[in-house]
């Protein structure tokens, strides 16, 4: 979602998408992630509208959030547009 979302985004772009992340927060099939990423956004997590970078650099956030309960490494946020936007720069593809 992020790669797509509109360089600077407009005010109405920023009040759907800010929508769409609290209804997916209710919607979620796994009851349990859906309550967890409920309480993260709420938790001074809102989402991050304004741009693509910040939406990007939030949505990496909450990815990262996940990776640490589950025990896994957290992914550097600052280059989450290399991994799901523009590609790896020396081509790779992952």
């Amino acid at each position: 979602m992020a790669a797509s979302y509109p360089e600077k985004a407009s005010p109405e772009q920023q009040r759907e998408t800010t929508t769409f992340m609290q209804l997916f927060g209710k919607m979620y099939p796994c009851w349990v992630c859906a309550d967890d990423f409920r309480a993260w956004m709420k938790d001074g997590n809102e989402p991050r509208v304004s741009s693509r970078e910040d939406f990007g650099q939030w949505m990496c956030e909450a990815h990262n959030a996940v990776n640490v309960k589950l025990g896994k490494n957290s992914f550097d946020c600052k280059k989450w547009e290399e991994r799901w936007r523009t590609g790896w720069k020396d081509g790779r593809c992952g």
